[in-house]
């Protein structure tokens, strides 16, 4: 049986970001549940706003090396700040370029999000750790075909909740081999070979 392969990514470009630190504890977590994890940073993609003619005339080359990592994975790990009771602007903007079809693909192809499965996630400084932007995370991720798993991690008070890299705050702690165990099977299940394999 192969490993599901799992790409993580942080909503935040921020240097030193709590929700970093909170997806690398993650991808840590989903290498010893037996996922080959690829870590990119959103920042490393100078991707443009969404426009639809600027897709039409000249669909950017970073946009499409970003789709490439999407379809290349079984599963995601986001980990995302809540901007004004939402996703991160940068977030929301890498989704909807991988999102978006190639010629010979149709509009409801999605082959970056169908069939995939994601662990969402977030760090913030208020007392609901990011609640919100995990609702409409999931409600995104759900609309372009991406089975989101049941458990999610929110980490309150981000400020308090980590001592350097490590996370200190004991309920996320706890929940983030938990999710990603689950996120680790369902890639695999969700793989057109996967039913057979497991």
């Amino acid at each position: 049986m192969t490993q599901p392969k799992l790409l993580a990514i942080a909503g935040s470009t921020r240097r030193d970001s709590f929700n970093q630190r909170l997806l690398n504890i993650a991808a840590e977590a989903a290498g010893d549940a037996g996922a080959a994890v690829t870590m990119i940073n959103l920042r490393d993609f100078n991707l443009p706003l969404y426009d639809e003619d600027l897709e039409a005339s000249a669909f950017p080359a970073e946009a499409d090396a970003l789709r490439a990592q999407f379809i290349a994975h079984d599963g995601f790990l986001i980990a995302s700040p809540e901007y004004n009771g939402s996703v991160s602007g940068v977030l929301k903007n890498a989704i909807d370029w991988a999102s978006r079809p190639r010629p010979g693909e149709t509009m409801v192809a999605l082959p970056a999000f169908r069939g995939k499965v994601a662990g969402i996630m977030s760090a913030s400084l208020s007392p609901f750790g990011g609640l919100r932007g995990l609702a409409h995370l999931r409600q995104i991720l759900g609309t372009i075909q991406t089975v989101v798993a049941t458990e999610q991690v929110a980490v309150p008070f981000a400020n308090k909740a980590f001592d350097g890299p490590s996370l200190v705050d004991p309920m996320p702690k706890q929940l983030i081999p938990v999710m990603v165990a689950r996120v680790a099977f369902l890639a695999q299940a969700l793989r057109p070979d996967g039913l057979a394999a497991a």
